[in-house]
């Protein structure tokens, strides 16, 4: 009896926690967070992806020659091919070329930056609002 009185309580406490009901000081604005800010997420979803791709092409370039068979890293080198040429004219030539995937993706992690930062300044991010 008491552990079924215990397990209904803690039952009841999560499913408190898992509600959201309004008014609730904590409640964040849920109904259209992805939707209503589709300008800010797709953008900082596509420089992540390309941040992500840039360091799994350095690892890759680590273990495998620039023309391996491996699918995976052709389509790496693919997605990021077209960055690697305005990163490789900017960077001075004494940098190896394996390095310019991390050096690349240091550019997009600035971008990322950069984007949140004006968006943020501008009022346009997602926030939490207290209710």
């Amino acid at each position: 009896m008491v552990a079924y009185a215990a397990r209904r309580r803690r039952i009841s406490f999560l499913a408190h926690r898992i509600c959201v009901r309004r008014g609730n000081i904590a409640a964040m604005q849920t109904e259209n967070l992805w939707w209503s800010y589709l300008y800010f997420h797709l953008p900082n979803y596509a420089l992540a992806l390309l941040f992500w791709t840039l360091i799994g092409r350095f690892l890759f370039s680590l273990f495998l020659r620039p023309d391996s068979p491996n699918y995976i890293y052709r389509w790496f080198r693919r997605l990021t091919d077209w960055l690697m040429r305005p990163v490789a004219f900017i960077t001075p030539a004494i940098v190896p070329p394996a390095a310019l995937a991390p050096i690349a993706a240091f550019w997009v992690a600035i971008a990322r930056v950069v984007f949140f930062v004006v968006l943020h300044a501008a009022g346009l991010t997602p926030r939490v609002v207290a209710q």
